[in-house]
């Protein structure tokens, strides 16, 4: 199979018919073998009832519909481990995303050699409470990730060799930063297309502004699981050893000075009234802490949690 296509959605019932029409359009047109799944993201108007009756007319679509929202990343994930085609096209399905990139976002997979390829909506029909955002947090991951050649990572519009999909793991709202995960992953071939944004013909927007605020949250996380993740005690075991070596040295110190009270009769120094002597004690507590918490991811690394189990109402 050339292409699977997977089409995320939260309460698109009106884009779905002419999404579906528009995509055929296109495999039909440059001969394309495919698929297109799609992912219910527990939505609450009719959209998995539109997806039957269009799933009648094309054998082409498989629906997997989630019992309750997830979020996009669960659904992505679960479009990425059913996917069958050799390039895979991810995409949203409020009509904002042209099926029209498809052909070249394949050539670029298959004949370019990109392992991913994002899309640029160089040109967006969003107010500015939206797009100044979106440009600084562009920013903040390019610096952070080393990808510097992108423009929009959180562009839903993406292609992908079939390898990538099935070697990473999107969860919570990594989605974002799936470039960054597939890089991590060891696929360096990242490239970008400009892409057409079209404006949204039908409803609303389903993200709100606290997406940025968790965006910067989720890339912290990103950065640290990439230095870190399998090594969580090179960090803490590292900052747990010197707060304790540093309280350590206080408290020898403050205990140095206490003696030296006690042979004294001019200075006298009460240990239990001292600052220092607290402060001391806090470090060396907290250094025991840190290194015990590195200890213990050392040891959740080594049993990776079940974090992509979805309850499924229905699939075809």
């Amino acid at each position: 199979m050339d292409i699977s296509i997977i089409v995320p959605l939260y309460n698109e019932a009106e884009s779905l018919p002419e999404l579906t029409e528009w995509i055929q359009r296109v495999m039909a047109m440059h001969g394309y073998s495919y698929e297109i799944i799609f992912v219910n993201d527990g939505s609450t108007d009719n959209s998995f009832d539109v997806i039957k009756k269009l799933a009648m007319q094309n054998a082409a679509i498989h629906a997997v519909s989630f019992s309750r929202n997830y979020g996009k990343s669960p659904a992505l994930n679960t479009g990425f481990a059913r996917a069958k085609g050799d390039v895979v096209i991810t995409m949203d399905a409020d009509l904002q995303d042209s099926p029209d990139e498809i052909p070249e976002l394949y050539r670029m997979i298959t004949e370019d050699g990109y392992d991913l390829v994002s899309g640029w909506k160089k040109k967006r029909y969003d107010p500015l409470s939206k797009t100044i955002p979106t440009k600084l947090f562009n920013a903040t991951a390019r610096k952070v990730s080393g990808i510097n050649n992108l423009h929009d990572f959180n562009c839903g519009l993406k292609a992908y060799r079939r390898e990538v999909v099935k070697h990473i793991e999107v969860y919570g709202d990594m989605h974002r930063y799936i470039p960054y995960l597939a890089k991590n992953a060891g696929y360096k071939k990242i490239g970008e297309k400009v892409v057409h944004h079209q404006a949204r013909k039908y409803g609303v927007s389903k993200f709100g502004l606290d997406r940025f605020v968790n965006g910067y949250l989720d890339l912290a996380t990103l950065w640290f699981q990439s230095k870190f993740g399998i090594k969580p005690m090179h960090i803490f075991g590292l900052l747990g050893s010197l707060m304790f070596i540093i309280g350590f040295i206080a408290v020898v110190t403050v205990l140095i000075m206490k003696i030296v009270s006690m042979n004294s009769d001019t200075y006298h120094f009460y240990l239990t009234k001292s600052v220092y002597f607290y402060l001391s004690m806090v470090f060396m507590v907290l250094g025991v802490q840190f290194f015990c918490t590195g200890f213990i991811g050392e040891l959740i690394t080594r049993n990776s949690p079940e974090r992509n189990n979805y309850l499924i109402s229905e699939e075809f």
